[in-house]
């Protein structure tokens, strides 16, 4: 059974397919179209579609448009109702419902030779909830989903037994943490639906002395569920102006936000892990990006573990509709890694190098000269393999740098044209880990913190934040071979067994995906070393 995932109403189109039972491809249209979050989720946009992704899904498995079974639309019009009732000031959001409505004529046009009968709706929420249970490690598990939005409601709680779901309560709009943390992600001078995790950088410099007025507007209630209405922001702090400087103020009011966010969540959590018993909580939903937040969870909800969908935001729908529709006929396989984008044969890079004449070298092992680069405190752009679905780069698309050096941050940030306040991840191998972070381990998808070991602070001073915590990502040799040996490498050169690892892009764009967009990345940014599968670009010689 082939069943292609489509997400598009809101914001992050993608697409996923599942065949069989097995998940064989899943991008979002942005690494395409290289328009940040392939468009912004005003009703006006609701009728673009993630064409290039879908058909690039298929073309990875061979397949034309008429061989597909089903296509899982992340959405269902039927559920949702108009945006007063639902206590939403949203004029237009009768337009995104009508083109949802007219989504399968939409589909069939994009991709020719689809019949739009087999289109099925499936409800936002239980398309974030089939991204999580059942792809997880954990066939019998809690499932707990957070967002903006859905039809009519902003959170899904339930269990997922067998595979099976089995939903145990929701909350109806206008209550809603995901557009809390939107609204002040806006009065805080960033773009909404995109920069909330700005907001959770920024909380780390600040102090929750705002925790009790937000209380006010946002806490659990006493049957499951929460209360979260709109916020007067400006009554306790006036609003920055977009690229203005940030004051002590507006970071303490992040921090607020931040405590009220993490109370909320926990005691959600606790009841369901009360209700359900189950010892796994897989988490879907653009509020679970929040990697803060899902470490107390982990810490203190009762779970022994947590999983978190590596493209939790809407962009994972395309998944979960499709394993939502697939998982009634198939037996499901486990997600088996994020890297689910595009990918190409050395002899096809090494045509893409050959085509923009720029000199390359082919070294024996690609792995050390990346290790020797960043020892000598070189910034090396790495692009291996298929790329990463979801928001974080994991060592496929990834911009790599020394950990031992403080400057790097500013040097990484400046690099990417990002504020100075934002944090860059370390990325270490799996069974080191232990020895230097606190937290939840195996960490392969870099979705929570972990406090550093204090011997360690100074030693790896570029990877930790204001807080003395870390987004790591840990590396499993027996599926990124090369990132170990990268890794081991640079540890005998530098004693450090840690390597600085942020996304392969620059503000504003999106992570870099094809080797065009590598090669243009390596061009307009300051990094010493493109690796570019077994090939090494240097740019002395490069811009000689």
């Amino acid at each position: 059974m082939h069943v292609l995932g489509i997400n598009a109403l809101f914001h992050d189109p993608a697409a996923a397919l599942i065949t069989d039972g097995r998940i064989v491809a899943a991008a979002e249209e942005e690494r395409f179209s290289r328009r940040k979050h392939g468009k912004r989720p005003v009703p006006f946009s609701a009728w673009e579609l993630p064409e290039q992704s879908a058909r690039w899904c298929l073309e990875q498995a061979g397949l034309t448009p008429s061989d597909l079974d089903a296509v899982a639309y992340s959405y269902d019009p039927a559920l949702a109702r108009p945006a007063d009732q639902m206590g939403l000031d949203d004029p237009w959001d009768h337009l995104r419902q009508e083109y949802a409505r007219q989504a399968p004529g939409f589909l069939a046009e994009a991709l020719p030779g689809l019949d739009p009968a087999k289109v099925r709706f499936v409800p936002h929420h239980v398309a974030h909830a089939a991204s999580a249970g059942p792809v997880s490690p954990y066939p019998d598990c809690a499932v707990l989903v957070l967002d903006g939005r859905g039809e009519c409601g902003s959170h899904l709680a339930g269990r997922y037994t067998n595979r099976e779901l089995t939903v145990l309560g929701t909350q109806r709009l206008p209550d809603s943490l995901g557009l809390f943390y939107e609204d002040l992600t806006q009065h805080l001078g960033f773009l909404r639906s995109s920069d909330e995790f700005k907001v959770m950088a920024l909380a780390s410099y600040g102090t929750p002395r705002y925790a009790d007025r937000l209380r006010e507007y946002v806490h659990a209630d006493d049957e499951g569920g929460f209360r979260a209405r709109p916020v007067p922001w400006a009554d306790l702090v006036p609003p920055r102006p977009a690229g203005g400087a940030w004051t002590q103020a507006h970071a303490d009011l992040a921090a607020s936000a931040q405590h009220c966010l993490e109370e909320t969540l926990l005691a959600l959590a606790r009841t369901l892990h009360e209700r359900t018993g189950e010892d796994a909580l897989t988490l879907a939903g653009g509020v679970a990006l929040n990697c803060v937040a899902n470490t107390r969870l982990w810490r203190e909800s009762g779970f022994r573990h947590v999983w978190v969908q590596p493209a939790a935001g809407d962009a994972g729908t395309a998944l979960g509709a499709a394993a939502h529709v697939a998982g009634q006929k198939d037996t499901l396989e486990p997600m088996p890694t994020a890297a689910l984008g595009r990918g190409w044969s050395d002899a096809e890079l090494r045509a893409w190098l050959e085509r923009a004449a720029v000199p390359y070298e082919e070294p024996a092992d690609i792995a050390e000269t990346a290790a020797e680069a960043l020892a000598d405190d070189g910034i090396v752009a790495w692009f291996q393999g298929r790329s990463e679905y979801g928001p974080r780069a994991l060592g496929h698309r990834s911009l790599l740098a020394h950990p031992g050096k403080a400057e790097n941050l500013e040097r990484l940030n400046a690099v990417k044209g990002r504020e100075e306040f934002r944090p860059v991840a370390p990325m270490v191998l799996a069974e080191r880990a232990g020895e230097i972070f606190d937290g939840p381990l195996p960490s392969p998808h870099m979705l929570f913190v972990h406090d550093v070991a204090p011997e360690w602070k100074a030693r790896i001073p570029a990877v930790v934040h204001v807080d003395g915590t870390a987004r790591i990502q840990t590396v499993d040799r027996t599926q990124e071979p090369l990132v170990a040996r990268m890794i081991e490498g640079f540890e005998r050169r530098t004693g450090l067994p840690v390597v600085v690892n942020t996304s392969l892009n620059t503000a504003g764009r999106p992570m870099v995906d094809d080797p065009r967009d590598a090669l243009e990345c390596f061009g307009s940014a300051p990094v010493d070393l493109l690796v570019l599968g077994p090939f090494a670009i240097r740019r002395g010689k490069a811009f000689a």
